[in-house]
């Protein structure tokens, strides 16, 4: 009887000692941090997708979403190493190396952002200004003394909407209009109770959550008027790394959209940085599972069909992962100089 028991206490500190010198990541998945916009944002769609399909297709990771905060201070993270993954666009990008707008009294951003590389870029969607149809607001002119939600106070949209209704109308935030300081989800909901009269969000159309106010709201698009889209202000925005005119089309909300013909607006490009030192098979392993998972649930999610791998090199101007870019060029994409660093 002793003889047995202590063959198993023999046996029990073997097999302890055996665990104990198995590597962690046999016992525990590799936790990391992806930072993206709230709800109802392209950028949140596309990352959440992107988490969800590397934890299904590679046990050994498990990304966990942040969707709090903005993109411009959430790169700053991933070059300090704070965090894994976020969403970046090629603006940021500039602005960092020029140290410029939300970044100008950031010294270090200059070199920080030497520290991000490109996973891959995606179609971020269109700038949506969104008005209730029985506002009374037909043009971005109409907006002074109004409620206005720019994006989160400190991030890219926020500056770009504020530029964009200076060029247009003339009309500077927190003088002629009051900039309502709010996250993307909190935004959106302040939207449908009425608690905002001028909605921004720069999203694919159709986006959920304006579906959604659309199927029992009149609503209505502002756009930039022909006649200002050549003025040097508008050309200023449209000109910067990442963005383009664009256009979101009439009736694509249905019936209660209001706008008699296309809306001109910025569309934008935008993608998931890490940073340099992320570990190269890693990068590649994930890039691979998102565009097998894209390709595969085309079928059923079309909106899907927008994210390519020839898409991850559009508007680029920080250079790829090595594991990105081994992923990217097995799937045949073209990849331009300033992809390659």
């Amino acid at each position: 009887m002793t003889t047995l028991t202590r063959r198993s206490l023999l046996g029990t500190a073997a097999s302890a000692a055996t665990i104990a010198a198995l590597p962690r990541a046999a016992f525990a998945k590799e936790l990391l941090r992806m930072s993206t916009l709230g709800p109802g944002t392209s950028p949140n769609l596309v990352m959440t997708t992107f988490a969800n399909i590397v934890n299904g297709a590679l046990p050994d990771y498990e990304i966990q979403l942040n969707a709090t905060g903005a993109a411009t201070r959430h790169v700053l993270e991933v070059a300090m190493g704070r965090s894994d993954f976020c969403m970046s666009s090629p603006v940021i990008h500039a602005l960092m190396r020029r140290q410029a707008a939300m970044y100008e009294k950031i010294e270090q951003a200059p070199e920080l952002v030497k520290n991000l590389r490109t996973l891959l870029n995606f179609p971020m969607g269109v700038y949506h200004i969104a008005v209730y149809g029985d506002s009374g607001i037909t043009s971005m002119d109409q907006i002074a003394d109004k409620r206005v939600f720019l994006g989160p106070p400190g991030g890219a949209a926020f500056t770009t909407m504020a530029r964009l209704f200076k060029a247009v109308a003339g009309l500077e935030e927190g003088t002629d209009y009051e900039a309502v300081t709010l996250g993307w989800d909190a935004a959106a909901a302040a939207f449908q109770d009425g608690n905002i009269d001028v909605y921004c969000n720069p999203t694919n159309a159709p986006s959920p959550a304006l579906t959604q106010i659309a199927v029992t709201n009149e609503i209505r698009f502002l756009g930039i008027p022909a006649d200002k889209l050549e003025t040097e202000g508008v050309q200023a925005l449209v000109g910067r790394p990442g963005f383009s005119a664009a256009t979101l089309p009439a009736g694509i909300y249905g019936g209660n959209q209001l706008n008699e013909g296309d809306v001109t607006t910025l569309g934008v490009t935008v993608g998931i940085v890490t940073n340099q030192n992320a570990d190269e098979d890693m990068i590649y392993e994930m890039t691979k599972a998102f565009y097998a998972g894209v390709a595969e649930a085309g079928d059923t999610s079309p909106w899907l069909r927008a994210i390519t791998p020839e898409g991850a090199v559009q508007d680029i101007n920080l250079a790829l992962h090595p594991g990105a870019l081994r992923a990217l060029t097995e799937l045949g994409v073209d990849i331009p100089e300033a992809a390659r660093g």
